[in-house]
């Protein structure tokens, strides 16, 4: 049986929530590898709608153990809030596994996060001001606190105020910012040590030990590939590896056990935040993808930019990945235009690319080589196969499929669960 990598192959927000409930049935466990609670999946199902931040989607099927990996910066509020929010709706919570290795967002982190933000000013990033960043080079600077140092009170604090050394003197003496007491962080991250002792676990030895006795293992990457810490448009990314290599490092599972690497890849393109675009649209179709895509943040709220489809991104996905699979979604919302732009090469200085630039210089000055494709205006989301889709429909997937250099195993032609059109399994 397999153990898949599920990834965004943009800039995040592509519909992996879908993707991986879709699969959720037929999973034993599925597992977020890294990121925070600065990624959204929307799943749903039935007439009910679910924003997951922090958690799998996986939660969402009975039968499947979410877990949250040793890669994973989690953020013990939300994640109490998020589990809270779950069960008054119903939703089984109790098989949640979290890796006592998974480092802890604490408040510090949240304003140190949102203070350098503001100073930067036209300099900034754009995170979503959580803490994510901060918590991740705490990690990296070894003064990072994990899950399982909140049930160790003396090795708390002692952590506490290791960290809290440097970071004090940053916020008095460069930004002005009142010191904050070792002693109170401590006691209010030992405050969520109850609640959260059940769901700790040694997730890597339980992981490896489902795989080798033949159990489906779904590892589900946030954010995309594009915000990669290594592979992404930096310094406009993320703090980790979304890519498939993450799954490894972030769920403590060797690379000889992935089977699968399908990459989720929306019909257009989306990014939140700073950073270079080459097919943004400023323009009228663009705020038309906007609002019938309803590209809002489900973490942020913030407007998604929106543009044409870039085969240069998808292929460079499938590349730096080793994608097995597509799954495209939202092709729903490209229904009406009489032609749709498809980005195959870029322009720089003269010269056409057909390849993602090496140097950073040149992919913010990448201008987009379009071809046209006939668009459709026919009603797709009650398509069951594909055959059901309009001939343009048909045209516009396999010539995607052609320039991304993977095969499109399945369709999200609308957002309900069962408005999926499935070509091959993916397991």
């Amino acid at each position: 049986m397999p153990a898949l990598v599920l990834l965004g192959a943009q800039w995040g927000d592509e519909g992996k929530g879908k993707a991986t409930d879709l699969l959720g049935g037929s999973v034993d466990y599925v597992v977020r590898y890294q990121g925070g609670n600065n990624a959204g999946h929307t799943v749903v199902v039935g007439d009910q709608k679910y924003a997951l931040h922090l958690l799998p989607s996986g939660i969402l099927s009975p039968g499947c153990t979410p877990v949250i990996g040793n890669g994973v910066v989690v953020d013990p509020s939300v994640l109490l809030s998020e589990l809270s929010g779950l069960q008054e709706r119903g939703v089984d919570t109790s098989k949640l596994l979290v890796s006592g290795n998974a480092h802890l967002i604490t408040p510090y982190h949240a304003t140190l996060d949102k203070t350098t933000e503001r100073f930067l000013g036209k300099r900034r990033i754009g995170t979503t001001g959580r803490g994510i960043g901060p918590s991740y080079a705490d990690k990296i600077n070894r003064v990072g606190i994990r899950v399982q140092d909140l049930f160790d009170e003396s090795i708390l604090l002692q952590k506490v105020e290791a960290a809290l050394d440097f970071k004090n003197q940053v916020l008095a003496k460069l930004y002005n910012r009142r010191a904050i007491s070792p002693q109170q962080a401590a006691e209010e991250l030992l405050g969520y040590a109850e609640q959260l002792k059940g769901f700790v676990a040694d997730t890597t030895l339980i992981l490896n030990d489902a795989i080798d006795e033949g159990k489906v293992v779904l590892f589900e990457g946030g954010q995309g590939t594009l915000l990669d810490v290594d592979h992404g448009t930096y310094p406009f990314v993320t703090s980790s590896n979304p890519t498939a290599g993450g799954a490894c490092t972030g769920a403590g599972v060797g690379p000889t056990k992935i089977n699968r690497v399908i990459g989720i890849l929306k019909a257009y393109t989306t990014r939140v935040g700073a950073g270079p675009f080459p097919t943004e649209l400023f323009d009228d179709d663009g705020e038309a993808l906007r609002r019938i895509g309803g590209e809002f943040g489900v973490t942020t709220g913030r407007n998604r930019r929106c543009g044409w489809f870039d085969a240069v991104i998808a292929r460079y996905a499938t590349r730096v990945n080793g994608l097995t699979d597509f799954f495209l979604t939202k092709l729903d919302v490209l229904t009406g235009w009489e032609q749709i732009p498809v980005c195959v090469a870029y322009e720089i200085d003269g010269e056409r690319t057909t390849e993602l630039p090496y140097n950073q210089s040149d992919f913010h000055h990448a201008q987009p080589v379009y071809e046209y494709l006939p668009g459709w205006s026919e009603d797709i989301t009650k398509a069951k196969t594909f055959g059901d889709l309009p001939k343009n429909a048909q045209a516009y997937v396999k010539t995607l499929e052609e320039m991304s250099g993977a095969p499109i195993s399945a369709i999200g032609v609308g957002p309900g669960r069962d408005e999926t059109i499935e070509i091959n399994s993916f397991l």
